[in-house]
């Protein structure tokens, strides 16, 4: 509705007041969002120039009680334009900022996280970039941290299962897309540590991406206990609440009513983009064709995302969020992110095909949760804005549970 997350037919045009109503629902997980603003063509725009926030839904001690009490830092991380323009072949597509610290070629001074040598932190990072793809790690003297993942885009890990608690997941480093968030507890080095930093790993994004190199995005400190209080926000609540049921609970055992095939493409010229039904033209996003997908509330349905194009796309959808089911035939040199297995997610990477006729193309098969009360047309589309302001979005319509329609029997 408008006033609310309406990015189709809504427009604040400059110089105007515009309230939003968010209602934020009894049953939904605690955990990291974004918001950022969202006009079909400009949305890159928008984010290049730092229009974008983190927004926290407390409560996750609740269901991951080893967060409870821990000091809890909240990153941002975003993209802007090179400061050399045109830049040179070698350089990334796209400088990078740490909480609007930037890190620029082609001197890049990373940011500087002060912290109390051996503390546990938590950790709350948003990649809140409009097109660069992360893969985030912590380094200590050349060795990759064993980090505690907690919770993926807002949704604690292993929490839908019925338990109502959360597990940690032990990982090294972990592929964030634009629109995705982790959250994870991390120790910070001791004083014997000569070097320490929060990184992002290079990533192929195939013949036709992005550069996106290896960059250090934060040199970690650890000092004396004198910057408590330095950038922190907060702590955690240490005194958990009970565990509540969550919206998203039931979803791999409840039954599917359809499945679809979806599919990421471009023309040739690179001037447009598509994320197309099969069996349909593809076509750029215009909000006047209307919804490409109608479904009903109430329903559970599976998607399989193929990407034919040679540069990685990354499948968001607004109001829900879906369960990763399996990640097919990946490129060499780059793995399926295990840990999203099973998980509750409303961004997804699917990785570059390669151009091989004989090879199949990479994809994603996800469970999509239309039980819940969001009801009407929202957007999904691919989250580098720069694809999706040239195109590649589209329009799914939830009708109300007792509106019958022919598209959602099929």
């Amino acid at each position: 509705k408008c006033h609310q997350d309406e990015v189709i037919n809504t427009l604040i045009n400059p110089g105007d007041t515009f309230s939003y109503d968010i209602a934020f629902p009894i049953d939904e997980p605690p955990g990291l969002y974004w918001y950022h603003p969202h006009v079909h063509g400009k949305a890159e725009l928008a984010v290049l120039g730092g229009a974008s926030g983190a927004l926290v839904v407390d409560g996750i001690e609740a269901i991951q009680p080893a967060v409870a009490g821990l000091p809890q830092r909240i990153f941002v991380i975003r993209d802007q334009n090179d400061v050399v323009q045109p830049s040179p072949p070698d350089w990334p597509s796209w400088d990078l900022t740490l909480n609007y610290v930037p890190i620029s070629y082609p001197t890049p001074k990373p940011a500087i996280i002060k912290v109390k040598p051996d503390e546990k932190q938590f950790w709350r990072v948003v990649n809140a970039s409009a097109n660069t793809i992360l893969d985030l790690q912590v380094v200590y003297d050349g060795t990759p941290q064993q980090i505690s993942l907690a919770a993926l885009d807002g949704v604690p890990l292993g929490s839908q299962e019925g338990t109502r608690q959360g597990k940690l997941i032990e990982v090294t480093d972990l592929r964030l897309p634009p629109a995705a968030r982790m959250e994870f507890i991390v120790t910070a080095p001791s004083r014997n540590v000569k070097i320490a930093q929060f990184l992002t790993k290079a990533i192929d994004t195939g013949t036709d991406g992005d550069r996106d190199p290896q960059r250090a995005l934060a040199n970690i400190m650890a000092t004396g206990d004198e910057i408590a209080q330095y950038t922190l926000d907060t702590r955690v609540s240490a005194t958990p609440s009970n565990p509540w049921r969550q919206r998203f609970e039931g979803l791999l055992s409840a039954p599917i009513a359809t499945k679809r095939l979806l599919f990421f493409s471009e023309n040739d010229a690179q001037t447009e983009f598509y994320i197309t039904l099969d069996g349909k033209k593809p076509e750029p996003f215009s909000p006047a064709r209307g919804p490409d997908i109608d479904t009903t509330q109430g329903s559970v349905e599976e998607w399989t995302i193929q990407n034919r194009s040679q540069e990685n796309h990354e499948f968001h959808i607004h109001q829900i969020h879906f369960e990763v089911l399996s990640q097919d035939n990946f490129p060499n040199g780059t793995q399926p992110v295990q840990v999203l297995q099973g998980q509750l997610i409303d961004t997804i990477d699917v990785p570059h095909w390669d151009g091989i006729a004989a090879h199949p193309y990479p994809s994603v098969t996800l469970r999509m949760d239309f039980r819940g009360l969001v009801v009407g047309d929202f957007v999904y589309h691919c989250h580098i804005l720069n694809h999706e302001d040239q195109g590649m979005m589209a329009i799914i319509r939830v009708h109300p549970r007792h509106v019958a329609t022919n598209a959602a029997k099929d």
